[in-house]
Parts: C-alpha cells; sequence; structure tokens
C-alpha cells in the first residue's frame, strides 16, 4: 500500500495504539489457545471468526484514523479491540481448564460472550450510515438512532436476560436490511461522485445482516455448528474491505491512499486459502472416526480434494475482479477485436478500443494520443497517468494514458496488459490514420479536378476562340478565290473541314467538364438558377429552390454543380418528362442536394450509363454519397450529400 496525499486531521498515535493493542490481543489469544490445545467444536470456530477480526479490522482501522479521525475508523478500531477481548476471554477459559489457578481469567472469560456485541453489530447497524463525505441527513440520522438502539437492545439481551433468540435477532436484521437498503438507493439515485463503492458496501451489509440469522434458529439443526461460524468467517473478511473500497474509491474525507492490485489479489487469495483450510478441517472432523490413522487421513484427502475445484474457481474470480479481463491476455484481444467489425467509422473504432481496454483493465480513464492532439477519450481521469507508446513499424504514432481507479494502482501484471493490448490499439490508430490521408487524397484529388476544369476554361477561350476565329477568316479567302483559282479555294475549305471537325470533337470532350463563371464569381445557388434560365429557354422547366448557403469551398460547389447538370441531362434525354426540380439544403455539416423529375421512374437493373458513373464520382470522391431510386409515386429521385467538412 502506497500513499498518494494523506489527509489533514489525522490522529496518527491513538492509531497506532489502537492497532497494536488489536495485534497484541490476536498474538495472546493464539498462543493461548495453541498452548490449551482445545478439540473442535463451534466456539473453536468462533474464536478463529473473532482473530481474523480483530486483525483485519485493526489494521483497517489504523491505516484509515492515522489520516483522518472519523467516527467509522473509530468504530472499527473499536471492534477489533472488542472481538480480540473475546478471543482472548475463550482461550484463557480454555487455558485454565489445563492449568488450574491461571490469573485474571475470572475477569477475561466472561468477554468471550460480551465484548464482541458493540463492535461487531455497529458495523453493519450504524457504520453503512456514516459513509458519506456529506452532512448526514434526517434519514441517516434516524438510521444511526435505529442502529443504536438495536445494537443496546442486542446487548442487554444477550448479556442480562432469558429472552428468545428470535426476539433478539429480530431487531437487528430490520435495521441492517435497512441500512442495506440505503446503500443500494444511494448506489443506484445518490450524487455521481458518491455512488463508487456503495454497491460493495450495500453487498457487505446485507451479508453482514444475512450471517445473523442462523443465531435465530434452534441450535440442535444439523450442521449448524459449522454453518454460523463459517458464515460469520466468510463475511467478517469481505466487510472491511467493502468498507475500504468505499473510503479509497471515493476518496472520502481528504483520503487519497493507493493500494496495489497485486496486494488486494494477494490478500483476498490468501484469505481464500485460510477459508480452504478451515472449510477442509471441518469438513473432516465431521466424518466418522476410523478404526485407524490411516482412515483418518484418506478422508481428510477426499475432503481436499472435493473442496479444491471451489477453491480454483474462486481464485480465478478473485484475480477477474482485481484484474479484469487483463488476466487473460487472448480473452482480452478478442473482446477489443470485435470493435473491427462493429464500428462504422474509424473514429468510433478507436473511441471503442480506447473504452474496451478500460473495461477489461478496470481503468478509470484511457485515452489515445498522438502528434496533432488527443484521438480518443474513454472515464475521466483523476489521479497519476501512466503510458504506453504506440509502435508501428518501428515509428512511434502516439501513446496510450491510463489512470487507475481511485484507491487502486497499476501492478506489473496490468502493466503488462497494457503492454500486449497496446497492439490492437495501435492497429485503430493506423486505421484512422488512413483514413484520413486517404480524406486528404481525396481533398487533394478534387482540387486538382478543379484546377483542370478552370484550365479547361482557358482553353476553350485562348485556345478554341482563336481557332474559330481563324477558320472564319479562311472562309472569307475561300470565297474570294472562288472566281479566280477554284481548285485552290476547294483545297482551302477541305482543310478548314478538317480543322473545323478536330474542333468539333474538342468541344464535345471538353463540355462535359466546363463549368459557368458564375460558379466561381457567385457560387453555387446562382450557378444554378442560371441553369435553371438556360434550360427554360430550350423548353425544359428547371425548378430551383435553395436555402441560403453557408461559405463553400470550390470542390464542393463544384461537386454539386456537376451533379446537378448530369442529373438534369439524364431527365431532359429519357425521363419524357417537361421538366424537373432541384433542392439544395444546407446542414451544420452536409450538403443535400435532391433531383427530382415526374417522368418514366429509374430501373435499377438497366445499370447507369457515363452521366451516372460521373456523378458517382464527384460525390466519392468527397466522402460523400448519392442514391438513386424511384419516385413516389413517380419519376426518379436523385439524391447527393456531400459533407461540408471536405471543403
Amino acid at each position: 500500500m502506497t500513499e498518494g496525499s494523506a489527509g489533514a486531521g489525522g490522529a496518527p498515535v491513538p492509531a497506532a495504539v489502537m492497532a497494536v493493542s488489536a495485534w497484541v490481543l490476536v498474538v495472546l489469544s493464539v498462543v493461548a489457545f495453541v498452548r490449551a490445545d482445545p478439540g473442535i467444536d463451534s466456539n473453536q470456530l468462533f474464536f478463529l471468526v473473532d482473530v481474523v477480526g480483530a486483525a483485519v479490522y485493526g489494521t483497517v482501522a489504523g491505516v484509515v484514523l492515522a489520516r483522518r479521525v472519523h467516527p467509522v475508523p473509530i468504530i472499527m478500531g473499536l471492534t477489533a479491540i472488542g472481538v480480540g477481548l473475546a478471543a482472548l476471554g475463550y482461550s484463557c477459559s480454555q487455558l485454565a481448564a489445563v492449568r488450574p489457578g491461571l490469573p485474571w481469567v475470572d475477569v477475561l472469560s466472561p468477554l468471550q460472550n460480551t465484548a464482541w456485541i458493540p463492535g461487531t453489530l455497529s458495523l453493519f447497524l450504524i457504520v453503512p450510515w456514516l459513509i458519506r463525505d456529506h452532512p448526514l441527513g434526517v434519514g441517516a440520522k434516524l438510521g444511526v438512532l435505529a442502529g443504536v438502539a438495536a445494537t443496546a437492545w442486542y446487548f442487554w439481551s444477550r448479556t442480562f436476560t432469558e429472552i428468545p433468540a428470535v426476539w433478539v435477532i429480530v431487531p437487528v436484521l430490520v435495521v441492517g436490511a435497512a441500512a442495506a437498503a440505503d446503500c443500494g438507493w444511494r448506489w443506484r439515485h445518490g450524487p455521481p461522485g458518491e455512488r463508487v463503492g456503495l454497491g460493495w458496501m450495500c453487498l457487505g451489509t446485507a451479508l453482514m445482516t444475512a450471517a445473523y440469522i442462523p443465531l435465530a434458529l434452534p441450535a440442535s439443526l444439523p450442521g449448524l455448528w459449522v454453518l454460523n461460524p463459517l458464515v460469520h468467517l466468510a463475511v467478517q473478511a469481505f466487510y472491511p474491505v467493502a468498507i475500504l473500497v468505499c473510503i479509497l474509491r471515493q476518496r472520502m474525507w481528504g483520503l487519497n491512499l493507493v493500494v496495489s492490485r497485486a496486494t488486494v489479489a494477494g490478500t483476498l487469495t490468501v484469505a481464500l486459502l485460510v477459508l480452504y483450510v478451515v472449510v477442509a478441517t471441518a469438513l473432516t472432523a465431521l466424518l466418522p472416526d476410523g478404526d485407524s490413522v490411516g482412515a483418518q487421513v484418506v478422508a481428510a484427502g477426499v475432503v481436499a480434494v472435493a473442496v479444491q475445484p471451489v477453491r480454483l474457481w474462486l481464485q480465478r474470480r478473485v484475480h477477474r475482479l482485481v484484474y479484469g479481463e487483463g488476466e487473460d491476455p487472448a480473452r482480452a484481444v478478442r473482446t477489443l477485436g470485435r470493435q473491427f467489425g462493429s464500428a462504422e467509422t474509424p473514429e468510433q473504432l478507436l473511441e471503442g478500443l480506447a473504452a474496451g481496454v478500460g473495461v477489461a483493465l478496470r481503468l478509470e480513464s484511457v485515452s489515445v494520443r498522438r502528434a496533432g492532439g488527443v484521438a480518443a477519450v474513454w472515464g475521466s481521469a483523476t489521479g497519476p497517468a501512466e503510458s504506453v507508446e504506440l509502435v508501428h513499424r518501428d515509428a512511434v504514432l502516439g501513446t496510450m494514458v491510463v489512470t487507475a481507479p481511485a484507491g487502486e494502482s497499476l501492478g506489473a501484471r496490468t502493466r503488462r496488459s497494457l503492454t500486449e493490448l497496446s497492439a490492437v490499439v495501435t492497429a485503430g490508430l493506423v486505421v484512422l490514420q488512413s483514413a484520413e490521408n486517404l480524406q486528404e487524397a481525396r481533398r487533394r484529388l478534387s482540387s486538382v479536378r478543379l484546377e483542370e476544369r478552370q484550365m479547361i476554361r482557358r482553353e476553350l477561350h485562348d485556345g478554341l476562340g482563336p481557332s474559330l476565329a481563324g477558320i472564319r477568316l479562311g472562309l472569307q479567302g475561300a470565297r474570294n478565290l472562288l472566281g479566280s483559282d477554284p481548285a485552290a479555294a476547294a483545297e482551302l475549305i477541305d482543310a478548314l473541314q478538317e480543322q473545323l471537325d478536330h474542333q468539333v470533337e474538342g468541344v464535345r470532350q471538353l463540355s462535359r467538364s466546363m463549368f459557368p463563371p458564375v460558379l466561381d464569381e457567385l457560387g453555387l445557388v446562382p450557378a444554378l438558377h442560371e441553369l435553371a434560365a438556360t434550360q427554360s429557354r430550350s423548353g425544359f422547366q428547371l425548378r430551383v429552390q435553395a436555402d441560403p448557403p453557408p461559405r463553400l469551398g470550390a470542390e464542393i460547389s463544384a461537386a454539386a454543380y456537376g451533379i446537378v447538370v448530369e442529373a438534369v441531362t439524364n431527365a431532359r434525354r429519357h425521363s419524357g418528362a417537361d421538366g424537373c426540380r432541384v433542392d439544395a439544403t444546407f446542414a451544420p455539416e452536409v450538403l443535400t442536394v435532391v433531383i427530382h423529375d415526374d417522368g418514366c421512374g429509374f430501373d435499377p437493373a438497366g445499370g447507369g450509363g457515363v452521366g451516372t458513373r460521373s456523378m458517382r464520382e464527384r460525390a466519392h470522391e468527397l466522402g460523400g454519397t448519392l442514391h438513386i431510386e424511384s419516385g413516389r409515386p413517380t419519376g426518379t429521385v436523385v439524391t447527393a450529400r456531400l459533407p461540408l467538412t471536405a471543403s
């Protein structure tokens, strides 16, 4: 366990005294118990519960109280001392049975039945109401009072009366259930910053409450003497972890402790081993004694083999809980690999990979960064960050920056999993950069095509115009030669005809790429209105409806105009309609152009000609889309969507 920044207002000396006292009681109890060497029964198992409780709660209380004075660590410390005294009282009574005259036995022995009650019940009847980082409300205050009353009732009735056990337990169960319900409600509906870890607290409180149900059952039930203490042992090992998770995950009361994941995994694994030994020993003791020591050994082996699969399963679950899917990198990689098939865009792919790494390794935040800035972010970073380089073909494309959840630090295993998963994230970053490179190539191609079209216009003005003027002069010369030299005139006319044929063919080739000057000078909408006027003079009615346009780039305007010209030309030649309609709408990120005629409709099976292919190419060059479908009820609808970001 390492410390980030200790909270202010701690009490290190009382914390040390409390923790050391709890451990001294643990050591004295264990020594006395070993010297007494009693047999195994329910009392010995409850003794183990008290010893574990004193050690765990004393340690947790010392860590928290040293950094912040608060009722919760004080209650935990008093609980540790109380159960430690109860364990010492039992072990001393057992030792006195084999060594009469032991001093202080009359004082210590009664503590085994009373010293554990106030602290242990306060843990799940009072502490859950206090686990919050703001003043107690009316409901929480009533919950604390109810917890105090239930604890006092249990202590008084168990110590000084002979009330039936069921009436002693019922108030404890009711208040414990209310405390668990309050934790559950705050976990689901409370302030977002206060929800972290409350799920653990809700589960721990519910388990602590449920652990007291067997105390209300008849003691004569078979196996109850083993079940009851084992349930308490398991819950007492889990509950302090739940409290600590709430405090550390929320950085409650100014605490900023960081616990290594390896420490958590190791501690839980040791707890499982201890539980494994206890269960195997208890079940072995329940088996009938054989006629020989060998039979007892065989029985113990059978029990161990039966319990071992459960221990291994629990251990795998512990590692999955602590490390996430990073415990099995191959599984984590398969999970991330699904993002490649489900993401619709490279940006979504990278965001999905970042989220997948965060969920798989149970991290607080993951961000993928490169030279141009942050490419993807998942989660919100509040703690210290660690980074992993994303390398592709010996070149560093960027870094993956991660933070552990509040109260945790990344261990060697998590760092190794990050390194292994970084290859998948690198692949996603490569896909994103390739898509951006393709987009840039499309932009450059569109720009080049626009320059080519502008060059064509200049060629028409500077090339075709003078050529036609020369032909006109040649015709005038031929006319002058008709009277004096008819043969020379005929030869000149043949040459002029050949030159004219050449120019006609050139015009046909150039006409498809020629755009009106108004498109460059005034923009797309005036160019569409000029096109409508030109078509109307030839008998084809073109109606244009366009919103006031934003400032469009030349590439977008040229592509949209080219698509409209091709669609109108197709409608005029093939639809049989006497006109069509053009609608242009401008959204924040896309220009939508719809050309709709009332003609014979579109046959998808017929494919498309040069005009159709030209429209699709213009749209795709800018990363847009083009759809052609039959209108409802008649005609053909051409819809082009061009992203304005391409400009």
